[in-house]
């Protein structure tokens, strides 16, 4: 909601909770337009639209604007993509008292407006698991007598069926290796892991066929040509003569394997431990446990949800 002037009266009604803070406005400068103002904090249930203005996180990159107007909905409001494109096909998000269509882009001084009863009948009930990945198991889709996750899960998984199909893994991990995997219906996690303006740690334990090398650690945590490109730094612990720990930022396909190959050296086992927070810990293979709690809300704010 929008107001051309500041709300008359004092910083606002005491209550047992002690004083309510006076409400916060963002004030912003358009071309014709002179200074407008957004009444951001206003409790919920006195207001019919939320006015927003883009999140400032450490983990974003340094300008994601101009930002697609569903992403930034999905972004700001915990709303897929699909349900920020419904909400604008049906004229109901506004940017700049301007009825939003799809393709839009916002900048990070447009004022974009959602009303709050499709916002709240539109939100959806996000769920987060971890999973420890068996070997053999592919991780989406499956070809000829193959099986993924959500195949597996569907047959063998204590989640009930509406939730399980709803789910769907977060990166990937080869038919080969095994560990952690994390699964959500929250498609806004899948940007923030995977998008590689983003940095978050994944850390795995590989067991090899051949000792390894004196100069191993040293060159991959330099980092290693790959076909025509150079993995960034990681770091790396030699655990034993034919085992080590590598936690990597981003996430090539086959990254490791190529990378110990590199050195000829031969993967025999390779496993995912931890996803930023996330630990697969004592994970029995092919099950699940929630992700919730304080684990749940320093992954979010990590990823900056």
């Amino acid at each position: 909601m929008k107001l051309s002037k500041k709300p008359k009266g004092g910083p606002g009604k005491s209550s047992k909770l002690g004083r309510v803070p006076r409400p916060q406005y963002v004030k912003k400068q358009g071309p014709g337009r002179g200074t407008t103002e957004a009444f951001l904090d206003r409790p919920k249930s006195k207001r019919s639209t939320f006015a927003t203005k883009a999140p400032v996180t450490t983990n974003q990159p340094e300008n994601p604007f101009p930002m697609r107007i569903n992403k930034y909905l999905s972004h700001v409001h915990k709303m897929t993509r699909k349900t920020a494109d419904s909400l604008i096909e049906k004229g109901q998000i506004k940017i700049n008292d301007k009825i939003a269509v799809l393709g839009d882009k916002v900048t990070e001084n447009d004022i974009v407006e959602v009303k709050q009863e499709q916002l709240e009948n539109m939100r959806k009930e996000y769920a987060y698991y971890a999973y420890n990945k068996p070997v053999g198991i592919v991780t989406h889709s499956p070809l000829h007598d193959e099986m993924d996750i959500k195949q597996v899960l569907m047959k063998n998984s204590s989640l009930a069926p509406y939730i399980t199909k709803s789910l769907f893994p977060v990166g990937r991990l080869d038919k080969k290796s095994v560990g952690l995997i994390i699964l959500t219906n929250d498609g806004r996690v899948t940007d923030r892991l995977l998008n590689p303006d983003y940095v978050h740690d994944k850390e795995y334990i590989v067991t090899t066929v051949q000792a390894l090398p004196n100069f191993f650690k040293k060159h991959m945590e330099a980092g290693i040509q790959i076909g025509d490109y150079k993995t960034k730094p990681a770091k790396v612990e030699i655990i034993n003569p034919n085992t080590f720990s590598i936690v990597l930022t981003e996430g090539k396909r086959h990254q490791i394997r190529r990378m110990c190959e590199a050195l000829r050296v031969d993967v025999r086992e390779l496993k995912r431990i931890r996803v930023m927070n996330i630990r697969l810990g004592k994970l029995a293979p092919n099950t699940t446990r929630r992700i919730d709690g304080k684990e749940l809300e320093d992954f979010l704010k990590s990823l900056g949800l």
